[in-house]
């Protein structure tokens, strides 16, 4: 069985309705598909306006430039106005502010009795040894 799928094809046109919808998508910040779909059009649609008319990309790129600009009047206020969060993020994304970095070293150590037995009687009999030598440089010099 076959069934008949009406299509009418649309007609894209970078009207200045079309323009304003891109304009305020992108401005909120929306970009490729979900800009295209919030102005009323299909993605394919979009891509086709903004390869047959330059504006349509000019809108999107004023759209969004427009919403950054009052997005950083809105944090560069509370920055100047002593909120030290909106301050910081200014100067952390803008100037690529960096805070100093610190760092915690712990050491974990374990002591092994055998093997601080082991270390203790080596060192003893090194210090006894190197007195062994002392008493017979003595007993030598007096000989002399």
């Amino acid at each position: 069985m076959f069934y008949s799928i009406p299509f009418t094809p649309r007609k894209v046109e970078a009207t200045e309705s079309r323009l304003k919808a891109v304009y305020d998508a992108a401005k909120l910040g929306l970009k490729g598909d979900a800009l295209a779909l919030a102005a009323g059009m299909l993605p394919i649609e979009y891509r086709q306006l903004t390869q047959l008319d330059p504006v349509v990309e000019l809108a999107a790129q004023k759209g969004k430039a427009d919403g950054e600009i009052e997005l950083s009047k809105i944090m560069h206020a509370a920055a100047l106005d002593g909120d030290a969060k909106a301050a910081l993020e200014i100067l952390k994304h803008q100037h690529g502010w960096v805070a100093k970095q610190a760092i915690s070293v712990e050491v974990d150590q374990r002591i092994s009795i055998t093997g601080a037995l082991a270390e203790a009687t080596k060192r003893a009999l090194t210090v006894e040894d190197a007195n062994v030598i002392e008493v017979k440089h003595a007993i030598d010099h007096i000989q002399r």
